[in-house]
């Protein structure tokens, strides 16, 4: 059963940059799409990027959209979600999913079963 662990939060300036990675161990990382979400405190959780198995698609929200790239390298079993041009309200827990979808093609909003496998969360925090 896969595992997933995120890291690289941290607390940074508004305008600022941060790479997170999410790296899984105990499955096959190749079989799954991963997916990005994160949570305010005291709002929903909310989808921020997702990649496909092979790395060739990946979808943002419209939030993040030119600001955040999501990557994979499958031989290091890790996605990335570079984030650039910080802003306060991106300050939130990211963590990282399996097979997040869409419930139509070019759907704007994500889903995730109830058997998929969750990080524990990286705290991300924009200074203004």
């Amino acid at each position: 059963q896969v595992q997933l662990v995120e890291s690289g939060g941290g607390l940074v300036q508004a305008g600022g940059s941060l790479r997170l990675s999410c790296i899984a161990s105990g499955g096959s990382f190749r079989e799954y799409n991963i997916g990005w979400f994160r949570q305010a405190p005291g709002k929903e959780r909310e989808f921020v990027a997702a990649i496909s198995r092979s790395g060739d698609s990946a979808y943002y929200a419209e939030s993040v959209k030119g600001r955040f790239t999501i990557s994979r390298e499958n031989a290091r079993n890790t996605v990335f979600l570079q984030m650039n041009s910080l802003k306060p309200e991106d300050t939130a827990v990211y963590s990282c999913v399996t097979d997040p979808y869409t419930k139509q093609e070019g759907g704007t909003t994500w889903y995730v079963a109830d058997n998929a496998h969750w990080g524990q969360g990286t705290q991300v925090t924009v200074a203004s």
